[in-house]
């Protein structure tokens, strides 16, 4: 990495360390149960997208203990007035899924049927751009509620399992979907059931459109959607499943599928009367009866009667009741919050609470925050892209509403983690080695100077009279002196009294160590 000429050797060794996962901050060190105020700061970097005043305070307010337990069982998000607004003001907010992608699937189809080609040219880059619209909207709600709302873990938990259950954006008409799949089938179930959770997704449009198995139909088996359903979304590769399971599991699946038809009487299939009771359509989710094997099977060592719909929810409940689940879901839990590698106790420990609890996934979190290892690990997780950002924006801001996500949206992507961009179905990488590269820190450098300057563009709008409102970061403020200075080591403290101005100061502190880690 080649730093900017102009910055002291003290910096440039600061944004070198910063790179290295290993770096623990000062005031770090205590572990014991009885939390101090530094490592109250520490806990709440971790449970959150990132420290600002207004969570600081809160957590003040009700302690460590009462914090928590209000975020592992969240009420409604209260926003500020001017974030709601912007929320309320989009598309995707004002239309449900299926009327959405019907009216979207209407474009498409008129466009393809426009004669002139420089007229169907300009129809279907208009139906593209109101894709991209779209997409853009939904990726701009998900930021705002990760920078604004009062219920942190719950966001941070919905961005996990957007991940752990990734779809990507580009696939079919799949812009149109990510919004509702995230807003409806991720985030209302992110602390809750893992089984209800797995059935949002498994009913959800934009995962079976993304994982094909609108084309896995009796005797033209797909078997896409039954292998990632296994390896990535529930037992794990070492599950102990076998390819004839994954054959199994995608003859259970034959005839779930999607249906974009706008008119449920003229464009539902023709059934066979004695499968005519058998038929669903929910919004845009179909089971279409004619599509399916109704052969018995043999999916994990136990008979599936072959009886319909009824089977995938058998299969569901096995698998997300099963001990190879409880260990792969608790791993990966305690690899995003915890680190890389964490350790086997820790992990059987989450997986017995899983168990115990049919799965409530606040459960598990209790005992992974309960952990000495939890609490051992503070300061040393090395942020991933989505954690730099919004951490920056929420402790550069703190509550004051930004008036365009866009340049979030782009910094991300700079970064190689764009909202729903994950083009293979794994989802982006949980650990630290993936994203500490000498690249990455010369690009979180270049944000920490535009978000230090003033000059990022959150608070200037889009469009041809755009507003733009004076917004300063006031980062060298009262949370700073009270809560965040202790835990900075000499160096960066060091770094911070050799700057030359305000701007530069808050530079050097949004591009820290500390900074790169929670």
């Amino acid at each position: 990495m080649t730093p900017p000429r102009f910055l002291p050797t003290t910096l440039i060794s600061l944004l070198l360390l910063a790179g290295c996962a290993a770096t623990e901050p000062a005031g770090h060190a205590d572990h014991r149960a009885q939390t101090s105020p530094a490592q109250d700061v520490a806990m709440l970097e971790r449970v959150s997208w990132g420290v600002n005043g207004g969570s600081v305070r809160q957590l003040q307010a009700q302690g460590w203990n009462a914090w928590l337990r209000a975020q592992l069982h969240p009420g409604k998000a209260n926003l500020p007035p001017a974030v709601q607004a912007q929320i309320d003001a989009m598309t995707i907010s004002q239309l449900p899924l299926d009327q959405l992608v019907i009216s979207m699937e209407k474009k498409r189809k008129d466009a393809a049927g426009v004669m002139d080609d420089m007229a169907k040219q300009q129809a279907q880059k208009e139906y593209q751009q109101e894709l991209n619209r779209l997409a853009r909207e939904a990726a701009t709600r998900s930021l705002l509620l990760d920078v604004y709302s009062p219920n942190q873990l719950q966001q941070q938990l919905s961005w996990f399992w957007l991940n752990h259950f990734s779809v990507h954006q580009g696939k079919h008409n799949l812009r149109a979907m990510v919004g509702d799949y995230e807003a409806n089938a991720i985030a209302p179930h992110a602390l809750g059931k893992f089984r209800d959770l797995l059935g949002a997704t498994v009913h959800h449009p934009a995962m079976l459109r993304y994982l094909d198995n609108e084309a896995n139909a009796v005797k033209r088996i797909n078997e896409n959607y039954a292998r990632e359903l296994m390896e990535l979304h529930t037992l794990g590769v070492n599950g102990g499943y076998s390819q004839t399971d994954v054959q199994e599991l995608a003859r259970i699946l034959t005839g779930v599928g999607v249906n974009l038809g706008a008119n449920p009487g003229t464009e539902t299939p023709k059934v066979k009367p004695a499968l005519q009771s058998q038929y669903v359509r929910r919004g845009l989710f179909e089971f279409n009866p004619n599509r399916h094997d109704y052969g018995d099977k043999q999916f994990l060592g136990q008979t599936v009667k072959g009886r319909g719909l009824a089977e995938l929810d058998e299969a569901l409940d096995r698998l997300s009741r099963s001990p190879a689940t409880a260990h792969f879901i608790s791993g990966k839990l305690a690899q995003y919050f915890v680190g890389d590698n964490p350790s086997a106790a820790l992990v059987a420990r989450m997986a017995a609470t899983f168990q115990r609890s049919d799965g409530m996934i606040a459960d598990v979190l209790q005992t992974m925050f309960d952990s000495p290892e939890f609490r051992q690990s503070l300061g040393k997780k090395f942020k991933d892209p989505m954690h730099y950002v919004v951490s920056a924006v929420r402790l550069s801001y703190d509550d004051k509403p930004i008036l365009n996500a866009g340049p979030m949206l782009s910094w991300l992507s700079r970064m190689g983690q764009p909202l729903y961009g994950r083009q293979t179905p794994d989802g982006y990488p949980l650990t630290d080695a993936a994203w500490a590269s000498p690249g990455q820190m010369t690009t979180r450098f270049d944000i920490a100077r535009t978000i230090g300057s003033g000059s990022a563009g959150l608070f200037k709008t889009d469009g041809p009279q755009p507003q733009e409102k004076v917004a300063f970061p006031q980062l060298a403020s009262a949370l700073y002196y009270q809560s965040l200075q202790a835990t900075l080591s000499p160096a960066t403290r060091q770094a911070l009294e050799q700057a030359a101005s305000p701007q530069e100061w808050n530079t050097f502190l949004l591009s820290s160590p500390e900074m790169m880690h929670r």
